[in-house]
């Protein structure tokens, strides 16, 4: 038997009518090079403080001659465009890149933003989220935290996974990359190369370390609804047991190679979410794991892992139709609409 039904494929969302880039480092400049070659929605406009790239063209900068005539600014534009969306990738702190969020949303953009801590703000910062949220609600724009570590992986995904489960006892999600396949800055964000000493020191400061993975966790155990009553975290160094060469860094043994970081929201002291990040050169099995303890008990894995710069870039451009979907406010991963 064979049979045939209409499709008349997606509806879609609300048009949107630009996009603006907010800072043009190697992930900003990859989501540039993907807007120019899918064309589906066009940049309009493109902002960073690096006097190296003001004035500069986008052509010139992503090496594409397709790219529409927009040069770098340092200003944003004054005024959106109704309905336009800011893709922000300029910091991963909160109290850094409020000032550039709130710019965006008084200007009229909804923004969706790699920001780390920006995927689950009430954690660290409450009143920061408080005003962002009443600002984007007052403007009438969406503002959202989106990515990959955090935004996905290590908390929407295991979220997803559980709404086929009748019961959730306790999630463990683990993570391993192998540094060494990353770009320079993520190696030298990890700690390549430095003695256990220098990084006890910035750890200390908190100057070191992945930055999101509290976010993560608190945003898993919020969509569960699991009693956790605190959250707690631990982080060191991967010491190398080897000399290892990358195109960046040549680390000796004993020097550090990367992390081992470790977040686990707690009730009492019984563990109801682990998220265990290990990331440093050469680490062994890359994968992306995702246990559910449960009715029933499922397990997730990606082998190899996420390649997290282009899964980045990936996570940003199709945030663009969610966003601009998504109503006035300042919203989790969780809280987008899956599609635009």
């Amino acid at each position: 038997m064979q049979r045939s039904l209409a499709f008349t494929g997606p509806c879609g969302g609300a048009p949107v009518p630009g996009v603006v880039l907010y800072g043009l480092g190697a992930i900003g400049l990859e989501v540039a090079r993907r807007l120019v070659e899918s064309t589906e929605w066009p940049i309009i406009a493109a902002v960073d403080a690096d006097p190296a790239k003001v004035g500069r063209s986008l052509a010139e900068l992503t090496g594409l001659d397709s790219a529409p005539p927009v040069a770098v600014a340092r200003e944003l534009p004054a005024e959106a465009p109704p309905g336009a969306v800011a893709l922000h990738m300029a910091g991963s702190r909160l109290p850094t890149v409020e000032p550039q969020l709130v710019e965006l949303i008084e200007a009229g953009y909804s923004v969706a933003s790699s920001a780390e801590e920006l995927c689950y703000p009430q954690l660290r910062h409450p009143e920061a989220a408080a005003r962002l949220d009443a600002l984007a609600r007052q403007k009438g724009v969406a503002v959202a935290g989106v990515g990959v570590n955090p935004g996905f992986l290590m908390d929407l995904l295991p979220l997803v996974a559980s709404t086929v489960c009748l019961d959730v006892e306790r999630v463990e999600v683990e993570r391993i990359v192998d540094a060494a396949t990353r770009r320079e800055p993520l190696q030298r964000k990890v700690g390549s190369g430095m003695t256990p000493e220098q990084f006890e020191a910035l750890a200390d400061r908190e100057e070191i370390g992945h930055v999101g993975l509290m976010e993560s966790c608190a945003l898993l155990a919020d969509g569960l609804g699991l009693a956790a009553d605190r959250i707690e975290e631990e982080l060191k160094p991967a010491l190398a047991e080897r000399q290892i060469r990358t195109d960046y860094f040549e680390v000796a043994p004993g020097q550090v190679a990367g992390i081992i970081q470790e977040v686990r929201a707690m009730e009492g002291e019984t563990v109801r979410a682990k998220l265990h990040l290990e990331m440093y050169l050469g680490a062994p099995d890359p994968r992306d794991e995702v246990r559910i303890v449960g009715r029933p008990e499922l397990r997730l894995v990606i082998p190899g892992g996420t390649p997290g710069d282009s899964a980045t870039v990936a996570a940003l451009v199709n945030a663009i139709p969610r966003v601009a979907a998504a109503p006035p406010g300042l919203h989790t991963p969780k809280d987008l609409p899956l599609t635009g």
